[in-house]
């Protein structure tokens, strides 16, 4: 399992995350449909880091029958994918 650094995500028109991306990275962009599969199938683990080097794991949640990324929720939204750059 690889892990993959995600520092900016594409937004779609609602706000909803569907990318992630790391600049020069072979990998990037991938869609989150993708990512969910990794995860779910362990073939790569995402994470993101904060300005202070901590990381956070990216898992798949569920509402509604809908599956999205976060991370787990904790002191800082430093990690928030939201809060990343556009792809």
């Amino acid at each position: 399992m690889a892990d993959r650094k995600v520092t900016a995500s594409g937004k779609g028109i609602d706000g909803d995350i569907v990318q992630l991306c790391q600049s020069g990275a072979a990998w990037s962009p991938t869609s989150q449909a993708d990512a969910i599969n990794e995860i779910e199938s362990n073939q790569h683990c995402y994470y993101v880091e904060d300005d202070q080097g901590r990381r956070a794991d990216l898992h798949v949640a569920g509402f509604g029958g809908e599956k999205y990324l976060r991370t787990d929720p904790d002191a800082t939204c430093d990690n928030d994918l939201h809060r990343l750059p556009d792809c």
